[in-house]
């Protein structure tokens, strides 16, 4: 449960920073013609979060309080920090080279974390797969987007 809840009011923190000039700003970029599955993309991340949730709560059962659990616990907030800081921080500075750069970013954490937890449960670096696949599509999809809007890199 308080994995969940600190997932979630991270999350909830988050998305209070975007204003409706940020949400106005990246609704007007120019996406690239092969995003068909930009309606998806909240379903993708919302799979993504849950399995990441789950994750951390199996790292936790198999070897709860322990230091090297907190330490991994603190490298989940990580990952969900630099994923969810992508959009506000991108759209504050206006910038689709921030947004790959954070999107890159999180991909390495998340490979690392993945890494990280397989000798604690193989099930729970699986349950990372998800962000793993998925973060390279956005990061590429978000650098995709440099050339179609120029003034916004």
């Amino acid at each position: 449960m308080v994995i969940g809840g600190v997932a979630f009011l991270v999350a909830l923190a988050n998305n209070i920073l975007l204003t409706s000039d940020d949400i106005r700003w990246f609704n007007r970029l120019t996406r690239p013609s092969w995003l068909t599955f930009e309606k998806a993309i909240p379903l993708i991340w919302i799979i993504v979060f849950i399995a990441g949730a789950w994750s951390a709560i199996l790292v936790w059962e198999a070897e709860p309080g322990i230091s090297q659990t907190w330490v991994l616990m603190g490298f989940y907030l990580l990952v969900e920090l630099v994923i969810l800081s992508y959009t506000p921080v991108m759209c504050k500075a206006k910038s689709l080279r921030v947004g790959t750069i954070l999107g890159g970013t999180g991909f390495i954490l998340g490979l690392m974390l993945m890494v990280s937890v397989w000798p604690v449960s193989q099930t729970a670096a699986y349950l990372l797969l998800p962000f793993v696949l998925w973060s390279p599509i956005g990061t590429y999809t978000t650098w995709a987007m440099i050339p179609l809007n120029p003034l916004d890199t």
